[in-house]
């Protein structure tokens, strides 16, 4: 009962993603059931200090990521929060509990060379399919949008006029983000497709069933194009993103207008990407100071 009352707090007061919610709620299920093998008497709101702390142990010891676990701390960070705010405790179990310090691992990106040879030469078939496919790709990498905000969008959201379109991001914020030119005619290429094989779904990408779009169909079309692309050894949506923030502060974009464009909440998460485009500095070094 007060994990329901916490998982529709989160979803509907917080407005955290579905996505958000279906992690935290796999979290503190976890977490019941270890300490349903382990200590039976104890239940989820009894948990203390040290309870929590042995769980995350095992966890360690199982070889669980880091990323994982830290992710898991804040489920149960947030959990009982939660029930202290509502009284369901006297006590918050989880305020000495701290996060576990990983190696943080730089943004995959793609050269932007094979990207533009990918998205500007490779011959996508003239089909409905072959138009939503390229589409796919040239919105991910043109506007560095989230897959679940990619899947949301619909044909409303587009501006065709002035090049915008409309994103309903994280905690349902809203935000504009350009996009360049030559997407505004693959949009309507793809449009045409669109209404001449009948599709009538509100939703901007769908199924040759018209059904919108679900995320391992999109992972499936990223994966099947940017395998060609061999300076990344991954090949998701999410390497779309990160190629974008960094191919756009290797231009010379301003660190806050890409913050606002990703739809970040702070600056931190985004000046990851300036690593990348130091690495990118270092590189022209090398090849073009006499002394390098």
């Amino acid at each position: 009962m007060m994990v329901t009352s916490f998982l529709n707090y989160i979803a509907y007061e917080r407005r955290l993603s579905e996505h958000t919610v279906k992690a935290y709620k796999n979290d503190l299920r976890q977490f019941a059931s270890y300490l349903s093998d382990h200590f039976p008497a104890i239940k989820l709101e009894q948990a203390n200090h040290k309870t929590l702390r042995t769980w995350i142990i095992s966890l360690v010891e199982n070889k669980i990521s880091y990323r994982s676990i830290n992710r898991k701390i804040a489920s149960l960070k947030a959990f009982y929060k939660f029930l202290l705010k509502r009284t369901y405790i006297d006590e918050n179990p989880t305020l000495k509990l701290k996060t576990l310090k990983s190696k943080r691992t730089l943004p995959s990106f793609i050269k932007e060379e094979e990207l533009l040879k990918l998205l500007d030469h490779f011959e996508f078939k003239d089909t409905f399919e072959g138009w939503r496919d390229k589409l796919i790709l040239e919105l991910l990498y043109g506007t560095g949008i989230r897959l679940s905000e990619l899947i949301s969008l619909r044909e409303s959201d587009i501006n065709l006029n002035e090049n915008m379109i409309k994103v309903l991001g994280k905690r349902n914020k809203e935000r504009i983000i350009p996009f360049p030119t030559s997407l505004n005619t693959v949009i309507k290429k793809y449009n045409a497709q669109k209404s001449v094989t009948g599709k009538r779904n509100e939703r901007l990408l769908v199924t040759s069933q018209d059904m919108p779009c679900y995320p391992m169909m999109i992972y499936r079309i990223v994966r099947k194009h940017l395998i060609a692309c061999p300076s990344s050894d991954k090949h998701s949506p999410h390497v779309l993103r990160h190629t974008y923030a960094t191919h756009l502060l290797n231009k010379g974009a301003d660190l806050n207008a890409i913050k606002e464009m990703l739809g970040h909440e702070s600056l931190s998460a985004t000046q990851i990407y300036t690593h990348n485009t130091l690495d990118k500095l270092k590189e022209i070094f090398d090849q073009a100071h006499p002394k390098a």
